[in-house]
């Protein structure tokens, strides 16, 4: 499995719309095993995205998906800045 932990800030008062659009395609991407959004508590602007994949050529194959182009390109106008990334291998739990 490959795993991806970020964070992304958001514009100002942007934050529910940057989340509201990575949910809208965060069904069923193939080779995506979970995908999570979430809103940092102590940081009004900033949103962690924890995903995991089967491989990393499942997610590198993801970026190339129209849908998730699109979803890229509505995005980056809400993001301000591009905070930690972190390539994780993912070796089970719950969901898992």
């Amino acid at each position: 499995m490959y795993g991806l932990i970020g964070s992304f800030k958001a514009a100002p008062g942007r934050r529910g719309d940057l989340v509201k659009l990575l949910l809208a395609e965060a069904g069923a991407l193939p080779g995506c095993v979970s995908y999570v959004v979430a809103e940092d508590p102590a940081d009004d602007e900033t949103i962690w995205v924890t995903e995991v994949w089967t491989g990393a050529d499942a997610h590198k194959a993801s970026l190339q998906l129209p849908a998730v182009k699109a979803v890229i390109a509505q995005a980056m106008p809400l993001i301000a800045a591009f905070g930690e990334h972190r390539e994780t291998r993912p070796v089970g739990g719950h969901g898992l």
